[in-house]
């Protein structure tokens, strides 16, 4: 079965109206044909899961949630594409970019191609874990920070536990 044939057979996620009463949620399609199309998330805790079959699911985040989407692929001749995407699950009437298997898109935080800088992040999500920060809660400007640093070939300022509490307390004023 073709690519196009496989993705028009899958049921999509069901919508929510404005003014329904519940959040509208970000659904994000993960793939796993093992050696050909892997799809995980590096970090997310999303509030729905939906298992289509063995190789497919669908996680669902309410507005405002914060996940990196890792998405690898390749052929007979070695791998063709890695990306890690880090995003922000838009709630309803804000902004956001569509992007490949995530509906109807999210903000996108951070976006990395090629496994050397997918593997740079990974190591940049390391270090805030080990320093007991969920990469949840890291707040989005750093995201944003670590984007435009690798964009430009240039040093990323670490996450520390000190600039982590100064963006609890903003976050906390700003609700």
């Amino acid at each position: 079965m073709c690519k196009s044939a496989a993705r028009a057979s899958l049921p999509p996620p069901e919508p929510v109206e404005a003014g329904s009463g519940d959040p509208p949620l970000t659904h994000v399609t993960l793939v796993w044909r093992g050696g050909v199309q892997e799809d995980w998330l590096r970090f997310g805790k999303p509030v729905a899961e939906r298992i289509l079959n063995r190789r497919t699911r669908i996680e669902s985040y309410a507005p405002g949630q914060v996940f990196a989407l890792v998405r690898w692929a390749s052929n007979d001749y070695g791998t063709v594409g890695s990306t890690l995407t880090i995003a922000q699950a838009a709630g309803f009437g804000e902004p956001f970019t569509t992007l490949p298997q995530v509906d109807p898109g999210a903000q996108i935080l951070l976006s990395v191609r090629s496994w050397p800088k997918v593997r740079q992040v990974f190591a940049l999500i390391d270090a805030i874990e080990d320093v007991g920060i969920d990469p949840c809660d890291v707040a989005p400007d750093h995201w944003h920070h670590v984007h435009n640093r690798l964009a430009g070939g240039m040093q990323v300022r670490s996450y520390s536990p000190a600039r982590h509490r100064d963006w609890l307390r903003r976050r906390k004023l700003q609700s």
